[in-house]
């Protein structure tokens, strides 16, 4: 065989479509949707209800690593008492409950 040939026959085989490639492509982003983007959605989705469901009283962490309990709730600001100190933070700023914590410790 030469050269010419095997041109010859690269150039009659059948091309991939434009159906199959966008076939391909949907199969990429349905995978991305249910691997990456879903997840992080619902993630998003529990830890806004979280924070919208903090009440006064409630022992919770920062995302600095802060242990307080909440004094005021306002809209966007939540006051933590750490050790008679009142410090003002956003509600964004709040990682989790110390209840929370203590019953995903003790289910391991």
């Amino acid at each position: 065989m030469n050269l010419s040939t095997i041109l010859l026959q690269a150039a009659a085989a059948p091309k991939a479509g434009l159906w199959q490639n966008l076939f391909l492509i949907l199969i990429i982003i349905v995978i991305f949707y249910f691997f990456l983007i879903r997840p992080q959605m619902k993630r998003n989705k529990e830890q806004q209800q979280f924070r919208n469901s903090l009440q006064k009283g409630q022992k919770v962490v920062t995302i600095g690593g802060l242990h307080g309990r909440i004094a005021e709730i306002q809209d966007n600001t939540v006051t933590l008492e750490v050790d008679n100190v009142k410090m003002k933070f956003e509600k964004s700023a709040i990682a989790s409950s110390i209840n929370d914590q203590l019953n995903a410790e003790t289910n391991k």
